[in-house]
């Protein structure tokens, strides 16, 4: 049998609202020792933040951390992927696309995560090959 999606995500992941300071932002990826929380509105899922997010975005452009919310910085270009899906179409997915985490989502609701560390938990093989596929120069870095 075939291993989901549903079979290796992170089930209810915690998730914020773009209303949501992006220092706010920072201490919950802290606590929870996360590198990105996604971005909801009524449980749909309407874009991702990211400690990069923060840092090129908040940090290198030396915006106010106080005032400064995550709908002004998140990433809203999403990659996603539905929870009976093959893990295989998923880490393909992750691969094509350079993202270490990908968000699952049921008829427009969050409700997981597949990370990197969710699949190294089930496949070193398929891990060290998703890593390899991630840390590859993007099309716009080689340019």
């Amino acid at each position: 049998m075939t291993e989901t999606v549903r079979d290796a995500m992170t089930k209810d992941p915690r998730s914020i609202g773009a209303s949501t300071s992006v220092v706010e932002a920072a201490r919950l990826m802290r606590e929870d020792d996360i590198g990105s929380l996604p971005i909801t509105d009524d449980e749909k899922l309407v874009g991702m933040i990211t400690d990069r997010d923060i840092t090129t975005r908040v940090v290198a452009e030396a915006a106010d951390l106080e005032v400064t919310s995550v709908g002004a910085v998140y990433s809203r270009d999403l990659i996603s992927v539905e929870p009976d899906k093959d893990l295989e179409d998923a880490l393909q997915l992750m691969a094509r696309h350079q993202v270490r985490r990908l968000p699952v989502v049921e008829n427009g609701r969050l409700i997981g995560i597949v990370a990197q560390a969710d699949i190294a938990l089930r496949d070193n093989e398929k891990t060290g090959d998703l890593v390899g596929a991630i840390s590859e120069p993007s099309e716009e870095e080689r340019r």
